[in-house]
């Protein structure tokens, strides 16, 4: 019976999956959100979370007056290895997910990818809200667009309506315009038979 083996190997060695995870979790840290397959992203979960973990709880002591923690910044650097993306969760997402007591991501299934079927889900922290934004947007456009159309739809159809009622006055108009262009060519020629002289033979 097998214990204590958990975890996926990605089939990646130790060192190259460790590296894996690492990239990762500085991508999400960094964009707030991230692409990858099912099985990375519940990984790079794991593993964020923890981190996070780390941050906040050094944030919260030192806003009780302790003076700034080093060393947790040292710990999250030996896996996060961006001083910039370090800067980051200490200053800006540690304080604001201090009210939360974990979860502090969410993965999200999008199905399988082309190519290799894959399964791809999306990895994001909770607190940005990155893709509930994204698909709200949408809809608010929708809903502006329904009056509009509506509005088109009686233009159109008033329109089409004043087109039928000048159609038949437009017929009867060119009948009497085809009628006077027919008499006009008799006229014409009586005048010119009359207008001629007689000649005798």
């Amino acid at each position: 019976m097998i214990h204590g083996r958990s975890g996926r190997k990605l089939k990646r060695t130790a060192s190259h999956r460790r590296a894996t995870l690492s990239a990762l979790s500085t991508s999400l840290l960094r964009h707030k959100k991230i692409r990858t397959t099912v099985a990375k992203a519940k990984e790079t979960r794991m593993v964020v979370e923890k981190i996070i973990t780390r941050a906040k709880r050094a944030v919260a002591k030192e806003s009780e007056g302790v003076p700034k923690n080093v060393h947790a910044r040292r710990e999250v650097a030996r896996f996060i290895h961006d001083k910039e993306v370090v800067k980051l969760l200490f200053n800006e997402i540690a304080p604001k997910v201090a009210g939360r007591a974990g979860g502090y991501t969410r993965v999200v299934k999008l199905g399988q990818r082309l190519g290799d079927g894959a399964d791809v889900a999306i990895l994001e922290l909770v607190d940005y809200n990155v893709a509930q934004e994204e698909t709200k947007a949408p809809a608010r456009s929708r809903r502006a667009r329904r009056p509009r159309k509506a509005s088109q739809n009686k233009v159109e159809n008033s329109a089409k309506t004043d087109a039928a009622e000048t159609a038949p006055e437009e017929t009867e108009q060119a009948s009497v315009k085809t009628e006077a262009q027919t008499s006009e060519p008799e006229q014409t020629s009586a005048a010119k038979a009359a207008d001629k002289p007689e000649t005798t033979a």
